[in-house]
């Protein structure tokens, strides 16, 4: 016994040895290995008090799903889940459509349900530090988290199916309506009514009307093959040209030709 207690108040390996070897007994050796055992298993157990602690702290979010037309059931929906805050914390749904996502800390967090085929609403969840139940509130995307809405739901959370996704996009067929609605066509479409028209609108043009309207074309074709042709030249001197014989004649000066004649009858 003595060498026990003074292997329990010094702990020594060197006098653990001695007293083993003095005292020849097994006594001491369980004893020994107990003490070692107890002072390994003081970490383990801090540090399940503390997960103790994180744990109760946290509370396990559950709701359910609503089967209806949209969404008649688990074989319909396929495998879906329910997350917080785009997958830090989720849950997966069962065949009963309930869900339940642990362990969530308190704070306020934004649920959705990614699902392959069907469209859910987005929710707002604010978990409290106290033992009330979480507070379920509408969330429209995009809108600011603060003020919150007044509106409540009720708890556990409930999640219906709002809409189904279609993502077969049949092939267009010819649509004659749809092609004339187009700009360029409706303009290809007036300038080739108008080139039909043309020959009737000149038959009944005045004649002098029309060869001035020829003289014109022809000017315009030679101005238009020359500036293709290179030679600009020629082209601006036509177009230089054109604007010559247009312009009026100036009107003469009856008082400068009076003057005139009036000198040369003076020096007569």
């Amino acid at each position: 016994m003595e060498c026990v207690v003074g292997l329990n108040v010094i702990g020594s390996k060197e006098k653990v040895r001695n007293c083993i070897d003095a005292c020849g007994t097994p006594l001491l050796t369980s004893s020994v290995t107990s003490t070692v055992d107890i002072t390994m298993m003081i970490p383990l157990l801090i540090l399940t008090l503390v997960s103790l602690l994180c744990s109760s702290l946290a509370f396990d979010l559950k709701g359910r799903v609503v089967w209806n037309e949209i969404c008649p059931g688990i074989g319909d929906l396929g495998q879906a889940k329910v997350v917080l805050d785009n997958g830090n914390l989720y849950g997966s749904v069962t065949r009963n459509g309930q869900f339940v996502i642990p362990e969530v800390p308190s704070g306020t967090y934004i649920l959705s349900v990614v699902a392959h085929d069907h469209a859910f609403e987005r929710l707002r969840i604010d978990v409290l530090d106290t033992d009330t139940l979480p507070e379920v509130r509408p969330y429209v995307p995009g809108t600011p988290l603060s003020p919150p809405s007044p509106v409540t739901l009720p708890y556990p959370i409930t999640l219906i199916p709002r809409a189904r996704y279609d993502y077969y996009t049949p092939q267009e067929s010819f649509n004659l309506v749809g092609m004339f609605q187009n700009p360029m066509m409706l303009l290809m479409l007036g300038t080739g009514v108008l080139m039909l028209a043309m020959p009737y609108i000149m038959k009944n043009m005045d004649p002098e009307v029309l060869q001035e309207f020829k003289e014109r074309q022809a000017k315009i074709t030679d101005i238009q093959s020359s500036i293709q042709n290179g030679d600009l030249k020629t082209g601006l001197s036509a177009m230089m040209g054109g604007e010559e014989k247009t312009s009026p004649a100036p009107a003469p000066k009856p008082q400068a030709s009076a003057a005139r004649n009036r000198g040369k009858n003076k020096r007569r």
